[in-house]
């Protein structure tokens, strides 16, 4: 196993902002002997969204908290739907769930291939080194980590173009980039790089193909309009034109993710064993996700089933249980230290300083049960793998059997971005097997995908969505058919949020503990457990201090 640089830098690590994410996030570290012993996770905007949506008609709620984000598109259009048919009591039927199974199925295959690609990869692929590789090598050693054949001239074109572009001086988003001349923490042999750097060019192309896939059923892409209350509007999905249409985008995507992106995988992951040591978290929670025919409503009925996993023993799945979540503010930019369930959940922005170390961000700190928790593909694997999911165990089993790893390395940077790409091969199994039902129960005559429902003139209701990033979900109060009170709890507050009252550090936080740092000019390994987590700052804070509009520029103090 590769021996993981450390310097011997003792003082504070600042990044600001950090990029390949959605939205603005602030790292701040204390390193002691070349390991980070504090860490402060910092969201550096405020969220309106829920003060924009008091006394709105409930049913236009899903278009506003949809453009919470560009990234997540589908997500929270479909926990805002499913909070209000909780709160209406109503049951869709069969075409409907299966259409919502297929888009955002196709949306975690669209979400994962472009998170390890085109966010993550360039914490491990140093993309110059590719410019010393040998392409006979490199497609030799291709042909021997993937099913696709590879050609020494295809690597060749791409070793010409990556030349071109670095020459030119235009280097965009590689400008400033940690790998760039050299960098201890970058294993990789240059033949591993130029693979890895061509797939990322072709990637680029293939992630369009399964946005095209959800727009074929959800209208357009990002933010589908095919969500309504008791069902779905996309009567267009019952002709044979248009699934064949998704059929084949499907099976484009499906074919890429088998034959390119986990052969990747296990190629970076094999140079990066020592990244099993680090980057862990304890609790783990999921909502599950891909509801049964009949069953929008019962989680248990999910084809991911929830559950929580407390101290990393996966021979204990608890049930999970959404009266036991609540959001602490005590360490966030709001007024108050109460803990408050989220159908009470109040947002009062109350701002002091940037580098303040007792209330230092914008996203509030949800806790299960008093605990911080990890939420994610780590966290739905790790469930799974727990509740005996067949494809997830066998997944898991390969993968694990693969690298010549253990169970017990998933608690870590590794564990968690080999847990996405699990999530998203099993899946492309998966959403085959929606399809072929929902031919079959097109072809025996039903055309029903959507019910009748009113707003009720009082109530209130919650929508659990597990979205790519995890455990995502809408608190909804109604009175006189209005929103009396709106609360989102995303996926990034639950693992990027800060501390809580009880001075638990957030998921990232505790993640980044312990982590050793080779150049604190050059902390790539902050990014490398950071960017695991696949942050998504803009579902968390919303709103920028208009006063400033500051652009920050990285710095180590």
């Amino acid at each position: 196993m590769q021996k993981t640089p450390q310097s011997s830098y003792t003082g504070p690590i600042v990044v600001d902002p950090l990029t390949r994410i959605e939205g603005h996030l602030r790292i701040e570290v204390e390193v002691q002997d070349g390991r980070i012993k504090d860490a402060r996770s910092v969201s550096t905007l405020f969220r309106g969204i829920e003060t924009i949506l008091k006394g709105r008609d409930p049913r236009d709620v899903q278009h506003f908290t949809q453009r919470t984000c560009g990234v997540c598109t589908l997500t929270h259009a479909l926990a805002s739907t499913r909070t209000l048919e909780d709160a209406i009591g109503v049951a869709i039927p069969a075409n409907a769930t299966y259409l919502r199974n297929l888009v955002l199925g196709m949306l975690f295959l669209h979400d994962h291939v472009v998170h390890f690609y085109h966010l993550h990869a360039l914490d491990f692929v140093d993309v110059t080194s590719a410019l010393k590789a040998d392409p006979a090598k490199a497609a030799a050693l291709c042909s021997h980590v993937s099913p696709r054949k590879a050609s020494a001239d295809t690597f060749k074109a791409v070793q010409a173009k990556l030349k071109a572009f670095v020459e030119s001086g235009q280097l965009g988003p590689f400008t400033n980039a940690y790998f760039l001349g050299g960098h201890p923490a970058y294993y990789l042999e240059p033949e591993a790089n130029l693979i890895a750097t061509a797939h990322y060019l072709e990637a680029l192309r293939l992630q369009v193909k399964a946005a095209r896939a959800m727009a074929v059923f959800g209208g357009k892409n990002p933010h589908p309009q095919f969500l309504v209350a008791g069902g779905v509007t996309c009567y267009d999905a019952l002709t044979k034109e248009r699934i064949a249409e998704f059929e084949s985008l499907y099976k484009e995507v499906s074919a890429f993710v088998k034959d390119v992106y986990i052969p990747d995988l296990l190629l970076v992951a094999g140079a990066y064993k020592d990244w099993t040591k680090f980057g862990g978290t304890h609790n783990f929670m999921t909502f599950g996700e891909f509801p049964a025919v009949g069953g929008e409503r019962d989680l248990s009925s999910r084809w991911f089933k929830p559950g929580v996993i407390y101290d990393r023993n996966i021979n204990d799945l608890k049930a999970f249980e959404p009266s036991k979540i609540e959001e602490h503010v005590r360490h966030s930019w709001y007024r108050g230290d109460k803990a408050r369930v989220p159908f009470e959940g109040e947002t009062d922005p109350l701002f002091t300083s940037m580098g303040d170390t007792d209330r230092y961000s914008w996203m509030k700190a949800p806790r299960y049960n008093g605990k911080s928790m990890e939420t994610g593909p780590l966290a739905q694997v790790l469930v799974a793998y727990a509740a005996g999911n067949k494809p997830v165990v066998a997944a898991v089993d390969t993968v694990l059997q693969a690298l010549s790893l253990t169970p017990a390395d998933l608690f870590s940077t590794l564990g968690r971005t080999a847990a996405r790409g699990i999530e998203t091969l099993v899946l492309a199994d998966q959403v085959g097997v929606w399809l072929e039902e929902f031919k079959a129960n097109v072809e025996q005559g039903d055309i029903n995908i959507v019910e009748d429902c009113e707003v009720p003139v009082s109530g209130r209701g919650a929508g659990f969505v597990t979205a790519p990033r995890g455990g995502l979900s809408h608190w909804l109060v109604i009175e006189d058919k209005k929103v009396a009170n709106f609360q989102l709890v995303v996926p990034s507050t639950w693992n990027l949020g800060p501390r809580c009252a009880q001075g638990l550090l957030g998921a990232v936080e505790e993640a980044l503990v312990g982590t050793p740092v080779a150049d604190p000019k050059r902390p790539v390994e902050i990014l490398r457990t950071v960017h695991s987590f696949d942050p998504c700052i803009a579902c968390g804070v919303h709103v920028i201090d208009g006063r400033t509009n500051e652009v920050h520029k990285f710095k180590v103090l």
